[in-house]
């Protein structure tokens, strides 16, 4: 059974379901603010005034800086060990700043004279980017301590699933059938302070059950074998990006991903889907949130699939899944007429259109959200091959190449919709649907994607962390612990303990 947790092998650390499905909040702690952020290239474009071209290449920028500081705080963490936990300050810490930022950001900046608004707005940035950080590297990094069980590790992406698609969908609709018709646009300062108010008391929320899901395993002896915190050094670093393949490989190959996923599910991408080719917006947010159920039995098809196969095949089988139903939609895109699907028109377009979606964005969502506890599982292998826990360096690595990636999407948004005419104002949901119009959603939202995951299969290739390989990799640990243990034990009985190679 999926969820079940009796006569697991006591071989492992063990979590109970509703420890991992507590724990996954903290990822949607963190979701929340970024689906926010989709949404501030609208802002300063809007209302503080930024040029469309301007506002991409500065969102860009921040980004990549976003990037930067990911090994710092890595470091940070992966050295940290205290009164509260290795993690659990740092979750707090990271949705504070960003509570702080946010609020500061989407309510103020307007209102700075014109000649401070630049710098204000990327001062206010820095502090969301060093909150989202250490919040989003324990996300990644949390995983570790959680549970090493093949059994239970894939849960990690039902519950990431289901909250990250919460997440998008419900912002999506929460903005198109709610905010925009109550405040006439993305023009109205008013929209982005409820926005931002609603988006923030959730998060919070989210944060909190999320540190009561890691409380109990927010121990010294889960964070490696001895128990102890390690000293780690940056030139350990080196040693871990040169010999641990399978966390390059699985880097390069999600990336790619995270930037194809910025793209399409860019808000600008989704005016011009829902709002111009659909004329009808509100289907944006409704669509989300009424495929979530439906989503959710592909995701568990998947789970249930890494749980017998392991993640490494589930991630590649749903990845061809994803290219074949998106060479589907992008011909039904361009060769039928969407301007008349809506739920109150169930018609065959209507219902096609549907169901193509349904399965594709399940297929998109397993590949995307099994990579979390595949990164656990690269921090497992390289504790099996140096004795080095670094969980913090692996998150750090993977968000230091994801951010700087992903963040060339919202710039590469922007200069492809200037191509066709937007380089001061971002297409609106009452624009005229032109042939270069839809030319370039069919892009963004189908050939992007398609060209990202060909990309990914072909780095996965020789992956070596199947199901195989992490039931060794769990052996080893478990023998390294009990004979350390053992080792411990006759210490204490003879205060005297002679050097065991492990």
């Amino acid at each position: 059974m999926l969820f079940t947790t009796k006569n697991l092998d006591p071989k492992y650390n063990n979590a109970s379901a509703f420890q991992i499905a507590l724990f996954s909040l903290n990822s949607a702690a963190t979701t929340l603010y970024l689906v926010l952020m989709e949404y501030v290239a609208y802002y300063i474009n809007g209302i503080v005034g930024f040029t469309v071209v301007f506002a991409s290449a500065l969102l860009t920028a921040l980004r990549v800086f976003d990037g930067l500081i990911d090994p710092m705080i890595g470091f940070i963490v992966d050295r940290s060990q205290g009164r509260f936990g290795k993690f659990r300050p740092f979750m707090v810490l990271g949705n504070l700043l960003m509570l702080i930022s946010v609020l500061l950001m989407f309510n103020t900046t307007h209102l700075v004279p014109d000649a401070l608004r630049l710098p204000y707005f990327v001062l206010v940035y820095v502090i969301y980017v060093f909150g989202y950080t250490f919040q989003m590297i324990v996300a990644k990094s949390g995983q570790t301590v959680m549970t090493d069980n093949p059994k239970m590790r894939p849960l990690t992406s039902y519950f990431d699933s289901l909250f990250v698609t919460s997440c998008y969908g419900g912002a999506a609709l929460y903005a198109s059938a709610y905010l925009v018709p109550k405040y006439g646009g993305y023009t109205n300062p008013a929209l982005f302070r409820e926005f931002t108010f609603a988006i923030a008391g959730l998060s919070i929320v989210c944060t909190i059950l999320g540190v009561i899901g890691i409380w109990n395993k927010d121990r010294p002896e889960y964070y490696n074998a001895e128990g102890t915190a390690q000293k780690i050094r940056l030139r350990d670093y080196w040693d871990v990006l040169r010999h641990n393949k399978p966390i390059r490989q699985l880097v390069a190959s999600a990336s790619v991903n995270k930037f194809t996923s910025t793209v399409y599910n860019n808000i600008t991408v989704g005016v011009m889907l829902f709002g111009i080719m659909m004329q009808n917006y509100a289907m944006a947010g409704e669509i989300g949130l009424l495929t979530i159920f439906p989503n959710l039995i592909v995701v568990t098809l998947g789970v249930t699939l890494a749980q017998r196969i392991g993640q490494k095949h589930t991630y590649t089988l749903f990845m061809y899944a994803a290219i074949v139903l998106q060479i589907i939609q992008m011909f039904f895109l361009i060769r039928v007429d969407i301007s008349g699907v809506s739920f109150s028109n169930l018609c065959g377009t209507t219902v096609a259109f549907m169901l193509i979606y349904i399965l594709l964005n399940g297929a998109k969502s397993v590949s995307n959200s099994i990579v979390v506890p595949m990164i656990a599982d690269c921090s497992d292998y390289e504790v099996y091959r140096s004795g080095l826990y670094v969980p913090g360096f692996m998150g750090a690595l993977f968000a230091l190449v994801d951010q700087v990636i992903s963040s060339l999407a919202t710039i590469f948004v922007g200069l492809m919709v200037a191509m066709i005419g937007f380089t001061d104002v971002l297409p609106q949901v009452d624009d005229p649907l032109t042939p270069e119009l839809k030319t370039m959603t069919v892009v963004m939202y189908c050939v992007v994607p398609l060209l990202g995951w060909v990309f990914s299969l072909i780095v996965m290739h020789d992956y070596e962390l199947d199901k195989k390989k992490m039931q060794e990799i769990s052996r080893k640990k478990h023998q390294r612990r009990e004979l350390l243990h053992d080792r411990l034990g006759r210490g204490r009985k003879d205060d005297s303990v002679e050097e065991t190679q492990i």
